[in-house]
């Protein structure tokens, strides 16, 4: 480990931030180790934030993903409401400065992990108006979960996993929801109009009215939010908004870096962003996958994925302790979300032009699913140039763990039919 890196700098106190730092560590790195957060918050686990956080009263502390006293045990330095405001890959330092204001200073590294995630695109023409929320952040939660009382009328801007899973939670707690979506069905992008349309149905067998096929033109109410102005001159009711209409990643700090910021920050496949002993993880980061070569080459990505950002983090511990023996990063993409009372699950790279078709149906009795209305459990898959390129289930937990498996090694479509064969 000759060229190990001294200092190492992580900025970013996320998933892949913090997993980063278990992993520089667990790689034998023994020389300073620095963590900042933009955040007050210790690194938490941000799943829950749209789901049972959402629910129920459960404590912000209990999202934490290390228990007390882990970064001292570490030996991790911790710098909390601060901003990376600049990136010298020159001089190699990172300027930083108080969120709540203050001089900025400068801190040194020899290695950098970038893992400032992303930020929640904002509904254009909304300004600060009350009851108008986005939801990334901890805080962002708790705000929402105080408008989410029996009887509100909540309207949630875009149908994808955080827009549907509010919904869920909404619901939950006893509001009218509408989910309202552009698209003419939810996850139309990733899954494509089909199975979008047999996941968007879960909304409405939960109570939850579902706008498809027309856009938002802004938001009315003076103070406090009264209603959605849609496009097509009708309005929707609402005491509480919520916007889930993407993110945008969280590049602006690095402007003069020298490094190549092209939605994200463009990384090799080592997760290595230009200057030696500088790597990006998580949302912020584009990069190529091993695994995606057949379809996408040797070309960078950028990938919102829980699984991602753990794997990221570890990856790049690793890579930047023994840079010599640095290793590309190569999965099996996977992501999740439970909505009501189902758990949906993608893996692979399942792309809306892709042909689809059920693969496997469960009975609703079926003790592995749970699933409440007959024939809705069922695993699909997506067919790319005669290869299985994805799948996607619905409360069909167990084979969908067989089929992430044959993803790995690039199964052909008859071998997709033939596991499908043996679960049927």
């Amino acid at each position: 480990m000759s060229n190990s890196p001294k200092r190492i700098v992580i900025v970013g106190a996320s998933l892949a931030g913090a997993r980063a730092a278990h992993s520089v560590r667990a790689a034998g790195h023994d020389g300073p180790l620095t963590l900042i957060g933009a955040e007050p918050h210790l690194p938490y686990d941000r799943p829950p934030l749209s789901k049972e956080f959402l629910t129920g009263d459960q404590d912000p502390g209990t999202l934490a993903l290390d228990p007390d006293g882990a970064y001292d045990d570490l030996d991790v330095e911790v710098m909390l409401s601060t901003h990376a405001v600049g990136l010298d890959t020159d001089a190699r330092v990172v300027m930083v400065a108080p969120a709540a204001g203050g001089n900025a200073e400068t801190v040194p590294f020899d290695g950098l992990v970038i893992a400032t995630g992303a930020a929640a695109r904002p509904l254009p023409g909304v300004g600060n108006m009350a009851g108008v929320h986005t939801l990334r952040t901890l805080d962002d939660s708790m705000a929402i979960r105080e408008g989410l009382i029996a009887g509100a009328r909540v309207a949630v801007v875009g149908g994808g996993f955080i827009g549907s899973e509010v919904a869920a939670s909404a619901a939950a707690r006893g509001c009218e929801v509408t989910v309202i979506e552009a698209a003419p069905a939810p996850l139309v992008r990733g899954l494509g109009a089909e199975m979008g349309t047999r996941v968007g149905a879960l909304h409405g067998h939960n109570g939850v009215e579902l706008r498809l096929g027309v856009g938002v033109d802004g938001v009315l109410g003076t103070d406090q939010v009264e209603a959605v102005a849609m496009a097509d001159g009708s309005r929707i009711p609402a005491d509480l908004v919520v916007v889930g209409i993407g993110v945008v990643p969280n590049t602006a700090w690095l402007e003069g870096s020298g490094l190549q910021v092209d939605n994200g920050v463009v990384c090799d496949a080592t997760l290595c962003c230009g200057p030696p002993g500088v790597y990006a993880v998580g949302d912020v980061a584009r990069a190529p996958n091993g695994w995606l070569s057949p379809w996408h080459g040797d070309r960078p990505i950028r990938v919102e994925h829980w699984t991602a950002a753990v794997e990221h983090g570890m990856a790049v511990g690793r890579n930047l302790v023994a840079p010599a023996e640095a290793q590309p990063y190569n999965s099996v993409p996977f992501v999740w979300s439970d909505q009501y009372d189902a758990r949906i699950q993608i893996a692979g790279h399942p792309d809306a032009d892709d042909d689809v078709e059920v693969l496997v149906g469960l009975a609703a009795d079926d003790p592995d699913t749970g699933g409440p209305d007959s024939g809705r459990s069922f695993l699909a898959g997506y067919r790319r140039n005669g290869r299985l390129s994805g799948v996607m289930a619905l409360d069909a937990i167990r084979p969908f763990v067989r089929f992430r498996r044959l993803l790995a090694a690039h199964p052909s479509w008859d071998d997709a039919l033939e596991l499908a064969a043996t679960l049927n």
